[in-house]
């Protein structure tokens, strides 16, 4: 497969069980994106991704999604963060204005910054409910935790943070959802596995 973006197609879908049934996984390695086919049989979709480390450092990861004509879907979203630094001497919970979209058409930041340094990463879970409908727009959350960089507040014991990132927002479309990009906002994704589930 060559570098740049990872196609992942769908393969095996199962009886309808109402259970999560795993459907494709992608591992990265120096990917410029990861890209997955959305199900037509699946009411719920969940992507899992698993030490998800950028090749530059301290960047946030992003999702866009399309209905078959480029990843620029329109989007209405929110975003908070609690975080912590080893010291203890750092804490803050508050929205997070600079990560949120009202009607915008660019990737999605679906999680706090990632280092790049060898024992950092990022780990989201993220549902997209619906994604084939044709009536309702598509409303998707995520939950994730990271370890930042060292390029920001680098007095003593301030790094690394804890970074635990909520993000939310809906697709606003009445068309069909065909595919899921993420990728990282600069740079490649170095390393990491993505999942996806549906659920019928």
């Amino acid at each position: 497969m060559p570098l740049g973006a990872n196609k992942v197609a769908l393969y095996g879908a199962s009886a309808d069980t109402g259970s999560a049934v795993l459907l494709s996984t992608a591992t990265a390695s120096s990917s410029a994106s990861i890209e997955f086919t959305l199900p037509t049989a699946y009411k719920q979709v969940t992507f899992g991704l698993y030490n998800v480390t950028p090749s530059s450092n301290d960047i946030y990861i992003q999702w866009q999604v399309s209905t078959g004509s480029g990843y620029s879907t329109t989007i209405t979203s929110n975003s908070f963060m609690a975080y912590q630094n080893e010291g203890g001497t750092v804490t803050s919970l508050g929205y997070r204005t600079s990560e949120d979209q009202a009607q915008g058409t660019g990737y999605q930041d679906i999680g706090g910054s990632v280092g790049n340094g060898s024992e950092r990463s990022g780990a989201i879970t993220l549902t997209l409910y619906n994604p084939a409908s044709t009536t309702y727009v598509k409303n998707w959350y995520s939950r994730a935790v990271s370890i930042n960089g060292d390029t920001r507040n680098t007095g003593a014991g301030q790094y690394p943070y804890m970074l635990d990132s909520h993000c939310a927002g809906y697709w606003n479309t009445t068309s069909a959802l065909t595919s899921a990009s993420f990728k990282f906002e600069s740079g490649n994704i170095a390393s990491g596995t993505i999942k996806m589930w549906g659920i019928k």
